[in-house]
């Protein structure tokens, strides 16, 4: 058996046979006899088992070994059987000492940042040890106090929450679940008959049982941002309902949605409009589970997405193509002119739109025309058209091409003599999925398309003048040369002189440096988690609780029924109907003014409720009852929603009591204000990134944190509640280091640098940027 189990022993240690001498990762390169050698490390990642052609199998795994004191990780990929009997002896956490394998150069390395070489073990030569991790003995627990204040040191992690998910076999009317599956069908957002958007999604799972889900949002952003067929969601907080006998899943109080890109090789990467939300390796496995299972069974129905090139005439298909320009047609159809770097091969309606009423260019070179449509939009996606920009990426959605010579009302029409053209329409309803989505730029098919724009682009820009460019590109975002203007200005008022990166690296610790450098990389990617909460009392950095952690601890709040008399000092509200919240207290001394400057106490509500509350309240406090009297909630949870905004506590430093404050003479009652009442120690949002810096002679990681905010010329409390402000860091780092930009078109920024020691760690140096701010290109 090439797949062996070796014990452990009391110390954790496992067994490696005395035949092979165990040699370290960093030491593996090709042309080397490798024979009785072997590899040892921790299995840091596990991917899916993939069946091949001919019963033959493959799956890849990262290892992390330790070389002295430093870790190095390394790609390994099993073939056949030993790949088949791997998967399932193994996972995360185990270590493994792997033999008898072959060195090749691996193909990732530029992107995974791992060693520069694959271990392939494949044949009979090639055998893995695996050594179990053992579980930890459920009496036994450990704990750990935080004494470090530094303030770059690890974020103390939040509550996790687990959840369980139901497979659609075992669904049963009047449950409400969490559920994973594969996308098979879905309408994008559209309006409904009432006040709500409405979104639809049929799903499969592997119980080859398909089920019919329908969410109701308020807000275009909390509905599943699924791109196409196969896409993997997952969804919290649906109720199962029986109609006419068939079993369908409907959106209730607390909905939230994550989805996935479907494909095997494609990073595993949430969509999500919340800030926060809950993903673990678990969660991570059943997404590469379902992927693996989607790749091997034929369960998805035929794509209809095709190119501009491979339109034919009397069909409906999916496009993914650029806005370029719209114009209002009449009031029930507007027209979108677009291209997606491929060339009709047919006859298009030629329209020349009224210039006043057009957004965008009104005029394109001739050799551009040649690749640009009009799509006429109708009814009820008429709306959704008119808030579109010229420069976004869409997907539409069953588009019909129909020949045919009618010409489209309220245009000036020229069929060149010919009366027989290709018209595309996007014709009202939802039936068959009809739709419009604007989709980020960085999915497979819009890279693609991307590519084959710059190429025509490329084609003919010589001859083109600078505005002529923006035209092509629409938005100055999308300019060519746009991210080489980008740079940095030093706001310091010392002065030094330039030094090097390597000239840093050999300075002493509490110094400043003036550097001249790119940005390489930075953690995180997903810029929503780089929002942070810190202590200034304690000196310590919190995660900010997602979504579900808050919406867990208003829900547990909810369920305790105990009973209570409300103090004097309090009075008891009516709630409306449409917010099924058991009671509402305000302060007597400010019952005049509550919904104008007061405090509102919310008992039993739900996260969602609370936040509609926030519009018109301006301070709500979510409390519970315990032990006879109201006592604010548990601070995983915020003690105060402020419009968007909601405001944490340090859960060591506060002491949380709920009395009747002293606020006599108090005209604004803020969130500092009401703190100090509560005995709450008030966490700040900040920025925490981690950035690679580098130039001609080495590269250095340095932490943006105390100075964030300066360097993006945006606050953390606006991050936090502020979709702009958070589309602005977004941005400037895409512009700084652009994911699929090469190393010549960053810029190059002028920095300030601060070195210090922990105050944990006097062998330890630390660089922090300062004083340095992000200044918009002219």
């Amino acid at each position: 058996m090439p797949v062996h189990v070796l014990p452990r022993d009391e110390k954790q240690n496992n067994t490696v046979p005395t035949n092979l001498t165990v040699i370290p990762i960093s030491l593996i390169c090709i042309n080397t006899d490798f024979t009785g050698k072997a590899v040892k490390g921790n299995v840091s990642w596990k991917g899916p088992l993939v069946s091949l052609p001919d019963d033959n199998f493959v799956i890849k795994i990262i290892i992390e070994g330790k070389d002295d004191s430093a870790s190095t990780s390394i790609n390994v990929v099993l073939f056949g059987h030993l790949a088949m009997e791997f998967s399932n002896a193994a996972k995360i956490a185990d270590v493994v000492v792997a033999s008898g394998f072959t060195v090749g150069k691996s193909p990732t390395a530029h992107k995974d940042k791992l060693h520069p070489y694959n271990l392939l073990l494949k044949g009979d030569n090639a055998c893995i040890y695996v050594s179990q991790k053992l579980s930890a003995s459920p009496r036994s627990k450990v704990a750990v106090k935080r004494t470090s204040k530094h303030p770059t040191e690890a974020p103390k992690p939040a509550k996790v929450v687990k959840y369980t998910y139901t497979k659609i076999a075992d669904l049963k009317p009047g449950t409400v679940v969490n559920i994973y599956g594969v996308v098979v069908f879905f309408k994008p957002p559209y309006q409904s008959r009432g006040t709500d958007i409405c979104s639809s999604v049929n799903i499969i799972d592997q119980s080859n049982r398909k089920v019919s889900c329908t969410v109701f949002c308020a807000k275009i952003t909390d509905h599943p941002q699924i791109l196409r067929v196969g896409d993997i969601i997952r969804m919290h907080r649906l109720k199962a309902q029986s109609f006419n006998g068939t079993l369908n899943l409907i959106s209730t109080a607390g909905f939230s949605v994550v989805t996935f890109d479907g494909a095997v090789d494609r990073p595993v990467e949430p969509r999500t409009s919340c800030q926060t939300f809950a993903f673990d390796e678990d969660d991570r496995l059943t997404v590469e589970e379902l992927r693996s299972w989607v790749a091997t069974n034929d369960v998805l129905p035929p794509m209809q997405k095709v190119a501009l090139s491979e339109v034919q005439p009397n069909t409906f298909f999916d496009l993914t193509c650029q806005l370029l320009a719209k114009a209002p047609v009449d009031s029930n159809c507007v027209m979108l002119r677009v291209w997606d770097g491929t060339r009709c091969p047919h006859k298009m309606l030629n329209v020349d739109p009224d210039p006043n009423s057009t957004d965008g260019p009104t005029s394109f070179p001739d050799l551009q025309k040649e690749f640009i449509v009009n799509i006429f939009v109708y009814d009820n996606h008429v709306q959704h058209a008119e808030n579109l920009k010229p420069g976004d990426i869409l997907r539409l959605y069953n588009i019909h091409a129909s020949q045919g010579s009618d010409k489209e009302p309220s245009l000036r029409v020229d069929t060149g003599g010919e009366g027989c053209h290709l018209t595309l329409a996007l014709h009202g309803g939802t039936s068959y999925g009809k739709g419009i989505q604007v989709i980020p730029g960085t999915s497979p098919d819009v890279m693609d398309m991307k590519r084959k724009i710059s190429n025509i682009v490329d084609d003919f820009k010589e001859g083109l003048s600078d505005s002529e460019m923006l035209d092509i590109w629409a938005t100055p975002p999308q300019s060519p040369d746009r991210q080489l203007q980008y740079c940095t200005e030093r706001m310091c008022a010392h002065s030094l002189q330039s030094a090097s990166l390597a000239e840093v690296k050999q300075s002493n610790p509490g110094g400043r440096h003036h550097v001249r450098v790119q940005l390489k990389s930075y953690e995180p990617r997903l810029h929503y988690q780089s929002l942070k909460l810190f202590c200034s009392r304690c000196s310590t950095i919190h995660e900010v609780p997602d979504d579900d952690t808050v919406a867990k601890v208003l829900a547990e709040a909810s369920e305790e029924d105990s009973e209570f008399s409300s103090p004097t000092w309090l009075i008891p509200i009516p709630i409306t109907e449409e917010l099924r919240c058991p009671m509402a207290y305000v302060f007597r001394n400010m019952a005049a003014d509550v919904a104008s400057r007061g405090v509102l106490l919310l008992r039993g509500c739900s996260l969602q409720e609370a936040c509609k509350l926030t519009a018109g309240i301006p301070n709500v406090v979510p409390v519970r009852v315990s032990e006879g009297r109201l006592a604010l909630l548990d601070l995983t949870a915020p003690f105060l929603f402020r419009g968007r905004r909601r405001f944490y506590g340090c859960k060591r430093c506060s002491n949380p009591k709920l009395d009747e404050p002293q606020w006599d003479g108090v005209h604004d009652y803020d969130e500092t204000l009401i703190a100090e009442a509560f005995g709450i120690q008030m966490l700040k949002y900040v920025l925490l990134f981690k950035l690679e810096l580098q130039d001609a002679t080495d590269t250095l990681d340095v932490f943006l944190w105390r100075d964030a905010e300066k360097f993006f010329n945006v606050s953390a409390d606006d991050a936090a509640a502020d979709q702009k402000s958070q589309d602005n860091i977004c941005q400037t780092m895409d512009f700084l280091c652009p994911p699929e930009g090469s190393q010549a078109e960053r810029p190059w920024l002028d920095v300030c640098l601060a070195t210090y020691q922990p105050d944990d760690s006097q062998d330890q140096t630390c660089y922090q940027i300062c004083d340095t701010t992000v200044r918009p290109p002219t």
